[in-house]
């Protein structure tokens, strides 16, 4: 689900599929009717207290993916910037990695569909903890 373009209402679409949810009871919650629910299913964009209320109803993390694709995919240049407005504050994103990134970055090498430097490249993971997960992931040869 670690995508670039992030299409929300499809995602709760496939997690309602997913869980057998269903339209009569989302409609009671929300105190809408059906097209409203469609509605929400088709658009690419959602209002922040809505994205709220699906969470709670579907007990999932929708803002989750929001945040997988700030880490994967925002710009190094905002980390540089930050070091030279203060410099003698250290910076650090330890643990910033949820599981569900690693499992998608693991996938993505075990698969052969990115090898380790395309890794370090697009989503500038430090070659050092992409080997520690390499290390903990992989069984030993």
């Amino acid at each position: 689900m670690l995508h670039k373009v992030i299409h929300i209402g499809q995602s709760i679409k496939n997690l309602v599929d997913h869980q057998g949810i269903k339209i009569d009871r989302i409609c009671k919650f929300f105190g809408q009717d059906e097209d409203f629910v469609n509605n929400i299913f088709e658009s690419s964009s959602i209002d922040s207290d809505m994205l709220l209320k699906w969470s709670k109803l579907l007990d999932y993390d929708f803002f989750r993916l929001y945040s997988s694709h700030l880490i994967l995919y925002s710009p190094p240049a905002a980390v540089k910037k930050n070091k030279e407005n203060s410099p003698k504050v250290a910076h650090f994103r330890k643990n910033i990695y949820t599981q569900e990134i690693k499992d998608f970055i693991m996938k993505q090498i075990i698969s052969g569909k990115m090898t380790q430097a395309d890794v370090v490249k697009e989503y500038s993971i430090p070659k050092s903890t992409l080997h520690r997960w390499l290390q903990k992931n992989l069984p030993d040869s």
